[in-house]
This record gives structure tokens, sequence and C-alpha cells, in this order.
């Protein structure tokens, strides 16, 4: 019987792929067993994971992953490719389906043990060899599942996966050697040794250390249980090149495999199950055991996960405006919850930065932490929709602290790859702090956030931290002309002293956003000292050519000088994308420019704006972006990467806040529902929550400021569940605006529970349990949020902007 059904289910998939074009399959139409299908335009979607295209962003380096995973797992079960985020949609060969994957990374990572069904005698362990030609026409994905038939074998794979589990299920042509490998010698990233063995009659089981992200020096081991629903006919393993039938173990440097062989002829699917775990064999099994139990379901898992899903991409219903701006968002809204992923193993164990096995308490352990990018957009949706997971993040990040030492940049698994430049860490838990999520860790937190921000980590320690501190704090600046290695400790991976005209933009901010937390706790002294620094982004400020420019140690200003490019001293971007980086008193800033007008019109400058007005699609593609990579090319709004996400909100302190729902309008264009349809790197979901709060007219501009900035909502209607924690949050926010369109875009007014709202920000106590936000939008710009005071707060100010 299971034969004949995987032989009609391969039909049906085969037929369905015969009628539809790739770019329909592409975007993942095709829902789970008993979907509703996708809602009329403008109506709020019976499922929205019907809405989701898994294959946006995996073309053109947006890195993102097609696979299944639950929201935040351990496991990222997804097929490879090549590409840096281990799926290229313009390759044609599959190579295998690993189990762990990271969405929009910039450098290759994870893909760590690919599995891979072939047919015929296991002669060849080269990937290269054995790896399946495919067709976009004969490929699928859905949250949570993902199908495609491998040409060269006739095989039809899927894929599911539960929150420590990744689920493949194969149907082979009818074959007596039907073959699954198992490659631990391979991953998107360098693999330093590792080992497998088959065990008993139907488990394979091992480890994979792996590391070097970007080119950091960071490693990390990562172990595996994979069941089988069926014994084996034989088995055998190799190293290096050399298969070697009826072999159980292979281990060491370089490649190791091993394969399982069925019999196929009469019975042609088979179903493997693999649990992963960070603290060791046994909690690999642990978390198989837990979550699968005896069951081999493949479709009973799948729908579950779907179920999950849905329930999670529920928590925000659109209505209103296209499909296409339905399928883009509820995309966004899906990557926005791949990441960070659960640790810890279902009996709280994890591996801690010092190596040792600790066990949780009161928490979910989490891994995988972009600070960099996260803490802007994607840190503050998690704490909206997603508050019991924001706080085991942010107490994650404590434990980092705790059991290492230090605070992390960019922590991959359990270690410190040094990535990216600043102090990302600080606004990051200052802003769960703000909401209430280190209740209990609160002075432990600050404790550590202090030392990260005052001082080095110690020569023996993995981690850079802020190795400029030492100057910024004698100097008010990180100054240019420093040497790793003499005037810097060089630790691998990148470094503040490289970049010291954005390391001081960071330092200041990540400064004043301490300081309100200092403040909070009592600690007088320290804010008073923090609020300061939160002001030394003024030293960088040359009057004379308007613009921020790395000085040297004597106070020199660098000569000669470019701002597009600025001697690449700012970190992947120029003087014109970073001059908007002062979130902590945009107030200041504009006071620094010569006045509202004169920050209106630079801003007008950076964003091409007149053309803006009769072509914003084209505007945004030829004007703000060279490629995808170049950060140093013009010096114009760079919707591809961080430090200047925030830079359409910049208007609302100019005192133009029509002028905002314009640039923003022309940036959405850029999120599309073809595979190029991500704007650079996702970066774990970074460049998705920019998306997802700017289509409900709200972005949080600064951490730990506790408001939220008010814009033009994309959509006609959004319900928002915002998250229960304790008392402190939970409800339902109501977004209107009737009649939303990118014409119809400017705000006349805003009232909030019936009350006129004449200042362009909201503060989070007002939405933390819900309410009404309503607008009334025109065709034509208005006066609303104009006046004087109308602006948000600049929360790093002496005095309020």
């Amino acid at each position: 019987m299971r034969s004949l059904i995987g032989g009609i289910r391969a039909r049906i998939a085969g037929t369905i792929a015969g009628v539809m074009t790739a770019a329909l399959l592409g975007g993942g139409l095709l829902g789970p067993p008993g979907a509703a299908a996708a809602s009329a335009a403008g109506d709020p979607p019976a499922d929205p994971t019907s809405l989701v295209h898994p294959f946006v962003g995996t073309e053109n380096f947006g890195n993102t992953f097609p696979g299944a995973s639950a929201p935040f797992g351990m496991v990222q079960v997804s097929p490879d490719t090549g590409g840096q985020g281990g799926y290229d949609y313009d390759q044609n060969a599959i190579h295998g389906f690993s189990q762990t994957h990271l969405s929009g990374v910039g450098c290759g990572v994870a893909g760590e043990l690919p599995i891979m069904p072939t047919t015929g005698a296991v002669t060849d362990v080269d990937p290269e060899h054995y790896r399946s030609a495919y067709s976009h026409d004969d490929e699928e994905a859905t949250p949570g599942y993902y199908r495609v038939g491998l040409k060269t074998y006739g095989i039809d794979a899927e894929l599911t996966a539960t929150q420590r589990t990744g689920w493949q299920r194969y149907t082979f042509p009818a074959t007596g050697a039907a073959n699954v490998l198992f490659n631990t010698g391979k991953a998107n990233q360098n693999v330093f040794g590792s080992e497998i063995r088959v065990v008993g009659d139907r488990t394979v089981e091992g480890r994979v250390e792996a590391g070097n992200f970007c080119a950091g020096k960071d490693r990390h081991t990562v172990y595996f249980t994979a069941t089988f629903d069926r014994p084996f006919a034989s088995y055998g393993t190799w190293r290096g090149t050399t298969p070697t039938p009826g072999s159980r173990e292979a281990a060491g440097e370089g490649g190791n495999g091993a394969w399982g062989t069925f019999d196929a002829s009469q019975d042609r699917d088979v179903v493997v199950k693999v649990g992963l775990s960070y603290t060791g064999p046994e909690g690999a099994r642990k978390n198989l055991a837990a979550e699968t139990g005896d069951s081999y379901d493949f479709d009973a898992t799948r729908a579950a996960l779907h179920d999950t899903w849905r329930k999670k991409l529920d928590a925000i219903r659109v209505g209103g405006g296209t499909e296409e701006r339905q399928r883009a968002f509820y995309t966004a809204l899906y990557h926005a919850q791949l990441h960070p992923n659960v640790a810890g193993d279902v009996d709280g164990r994890y591996t801690g930065f010092d190596g040792a096995t600790h066990t949780a308490s009161g928490y979910t352990p989490y891994q995988n932490f972009s600070l960099w990018d996260t803490y802007r957009p994607q840190n503050q949706l998690l704490e909206m929709l997603e508050p019991g997971v924001a706080r085991d993040v942010a107490l994650s990040v404590v434990a980092i602290g705790r059991d290492g030492g230090w605070l992390p940049r960019w922590a991959l698994a359990n270690s410190e790859t040094n990535i990216m430049t600043g102090d990302p860490v600080t606004p990051f838990l200052v802003e769960a702090w703000s909401k209430g999520l280190l209740a209990g860790h609160e002075d432990e937190a600050y404790a550590l956030l202090k030392k990260n921000a005052t001082s080095t980590p110690p020569a023996d320690s993995p981690y850079n931290g802020r190795s400029g501190v030492d100057y910024y704090r004698k100097l008010g600046y990180v100054p240019s002309g420093l040497k790793l290695g003499t005037d810097c400790a060089d630790k691998g991976g990148d470094n503040d002293c490289v970049h010291p005209a954005s390391a001081t933009l960071e330092y200041s901010a990540a400064d004043a956003a301490l300081a309100l937390m200092a403040r909070g706790l009592g600690h007088r002294a320290d804010a008073r000292m923090f609020a300061e620094r939160g002001q030394t982004f003024r030293t960088l400020w040359d009057p004379s050519i308007g613009h921020f420019r790395p000085r040297t140690a004597d106070g020199a200003w660098v000569t000669p000088y470019d701002p597009v490019e600025a001697g690449k001293q700012f970190h992947e971007g120029g003087a014109y994308q970073y001059q908007w980086l002062v979130p902590q008193d945009p107030a200041g800033l504009v006071e620094l420019m010569g006045g509202r007008r004169t920050a209106e019109k630079r801003l007008d400058d950076f964003f091409a704006y007149d053309k803006l007005l009769t072509d914003p699609a084209g505007t945004a593609r030829k004007d703000w972006i060279s490629a995808p990579y170049d950060y140093y090319g013009k010096p114009t709004y760079n919707p591809n990467n961080e430090p200047d996400l925030h830079a359409p909100y910049m208007y609302l302190w100019a005192g133009a806040p029509a002028k905002a729902a314009t640039a923003v309008r022309a940036a959405m264009t850029l999120f599309t529902t073809g595979p190029d349809g991500m704007t650079g790197n996702d970066d774990l979901g970074t460049m998705s929550a920019w998306y997802v709060f700017s289509s409900l007219g709200l972005y949080p501009t600064m951490s730990g400021g506790d408001f939220l900035a008010l814009s033009s909502p994309q959509f006609a209607s959004a319900v928002v569940r915002i998250g229960r924690y304790g008392a402190r949050q939970g409800g339902t926010l109501t977004v209107t605006a009737p009649g939303a369109s990118d014409t119809k875009r400017y705000v006349r007014s805003v009232s909030f529970n019936g009350r006129q709202v004449a200042r362009t920000w909201l503060d989070w106590g007002q939405v933390a349990h819900g309410g009404k936000l309503a607008h009334r939008l025109s065709t034509e710009p208005s006066s609303w949020g104009t006046g004087p005071g109308a602006e948000p707060p600049s929360v790093g100010a002496t005095r309020k902007g």
C-alpha cells in the first residue's frame, strides 16, 4: 500500500509540475493537504501559509533556504545546491539535504550532514559526482514542507521537521539498490573533523565539527542520530574517496560518510528522521525520542508543523492591497520567525561558550545571534509577537556572558565569530530590559554590559569585544591608523580598529542605550557617563564638509577624503550611509546638519526623492543599489544593508513625514514573490522584519527608547496579536487605513482609541495591550506631523528634540 500511495503521489506531483510554471511553484503555491486556497485579493487570508513563498531570497544573494524548519527550530532541513545560504536558485543540481541552515547570511555557513538518496551500487562518494539534476518545475515548498524530483535517479524527495528533528521521505523507483548517503565531511563551511557509525540495522550516528564562518576562528560540534522506518539490506562507510561495504565506522579529518541500502523493488518509500544536539550523542537520542517517539508518520509530522506555522503567521492578519503584496508580507513574516534557534536539548542541557555542558533553569536556550543585524527591527518584532521567545533569547545572550566571560557580537552555535563591528549586544539587551524581559536578571546583565562597554577582553579570550574602547574613552572616538596586533588585539573576524569611524558611531549609540538602563537601575553616575558618551558622535562631525569624518589620534581629519567610500573606515557603508546612524539623538543630528530644512534636503538627495515620485521601483533599483555587496559605490540609500535601514524615518525629525511614506513605499518594491525578491541578505530575518513593521506603519528606531515611529500603513487593515507577557503586554492591535495604496499613502490624520495623535510616534506602553490605531490617508501630502515637537523623542539627548 505504501508503494502504491508513493507512486500516486509522485505521478500527481509530476502532472502538476507539467501544468504550473516554475515561478508559481517557486513561490510555494502548493499548500499542504487540506489547506484553504489563497483568499481573494484584499481579504485576510484563511490560511496564511498558502501565501508564503519560501523560495524568495534564494537568488541574487538573498541567501535564504527553501527547506523545512519549525519556528526558531534547531533543525533546518533543506536542499543544498551551492551558494552562501546552501541553496542557489540558479544552480541545477542537488548534492544533498543537510540539517542546518541560516537564512540570509553573507558567508557560507552551516549545511551540516547532507543526506542524499541515490540508486545503484555505491562506488563513487564524491558529492560532485553523486549529485542529482532537478528542475524548478518539479519542486515545491510551503512553511514546514519541501518536495523535489531528483531527475538523475527518478526519486521523489520530501522534507519536514519538528523543533529538534529533521524528516526526509524518499520515494524510489522500483530497485533493489535504494541508497541513502550521509556525508559528514561536507558542509557549507569548514569541516575540521567528523565521525560516523552504523548502529544496529537501521540507525546511523555521529558528529560534525565545523566553523570558520566568514573567516572567523569559531568552532562548534553538532551530534546526530538518524533512524529509518525499516532495516538496511546492506550498509558501508567511507574515508576520503574510498567506500568500504560492510564497514560500520569512519572518523578523522577529511571526508567521512556512511550509507544504508534498501530493497525498494516492492516497498518504494523510505523514511528517515534525524535528531540533533550540541551536547552529545545522548542528547540527540533524547531529542529524537521525545519529539518523535516510535512514529515514522511523515504526513502527520508535516501536518503538525503546518498547523504550527499557521498559528505563528496568523499573529498578523492583513487585509486590502494586492495579493502580490500580501504574499510578500507573509513571506517576510515567515522569514522573520526562523531565527534565532533552539540550542538546548529537551531536558534543558546546552553547551556553553566555555565548552562545558550546562542545564538551563527557567528558560529555553537559543543560539545563532546575528546581533549587528537583528538588534535593529527583528529583535523588536519578536518582542511584540513572541515575548516568551524574546525573553529566552535575551537570557541566552546573558548566559553566553556568564559561561564564556564576555558578551558576543555575532555568535554561531556555542562560539563567537567576531564578525561585524561596533557593540550590537548592548542595544539588543537594553531593548529586552526595557520590555521587562530581563526580570530577575537585570543586575547580572548590566554588569556584563558595563564590563563590555568599558574594557576589552583579556588576551586569552576569543572575543574581540570593543577592541577600540580604550582610545574611544580617551579621545572620544576610535582613531584612524591603528594597527591590528599592535594597537588592537586581533582575534579573527572583523575589528573595530579597521573601521574606526563606524565603530565610534556604534559605540555612541550603544552607550546612549546603556545610559537608559543604568538610570532605570539606579546607577546615576554610570547613567551620566554613558549619556555623555552617547554624544560622542559629535567628535567625528566635520562642519566644513557636513559629514562624519575619521580622525587620527592627534585630532587631524583624515585627508584626502571622499565621503562615498570614506577610506572604507565605516563598516559596509560610506559616510553617506552612516550619516544617519544617530538613533539616540536624531534631533541633535538635524541640528548639526543645519536644521530641519537642511536635513530634509539631505534626505531628498539621499533618496533621490524627485525620481521616487515618478519611478519609485526604478529609482530603488538603479539610483540606490550598485550591487549586492557593493557598500561603497553610491551616496544614496542602501536598502540591502543595515546601517541606514531606519533612514526613511529620519524624515519625521526633519518635519516631513509625508516623504517617509514615499521612501518606505519605494523600498517595499524591492520585496517581491520571485526568487530574487529579497533586498540583499535577509540577515536572519532582519530585512523581513523591516518589511513587516513598515507595512504596519510602525517602526522602532531606537533600542530601549520604548516608542514606535508612525508612518503610513501598506494595507487597509491589519490585526496584530500582541504576545502576552505577564501583565506587561498582550492584546489585539487593530490598524486601519481605508483605501491604502501606493498612491493613497499620505497620512492626513491618526487616532488611537478614538483620540487624535498629532505626534509621529506612540509610546510602547500605549500599544502594549492593543487598541485601535486608525489612519486617514490621502493622495496628497498633508500637514500632519510637521509641527514643532511632533517628531519622536531623542532619548539620548540632554533634552528632548
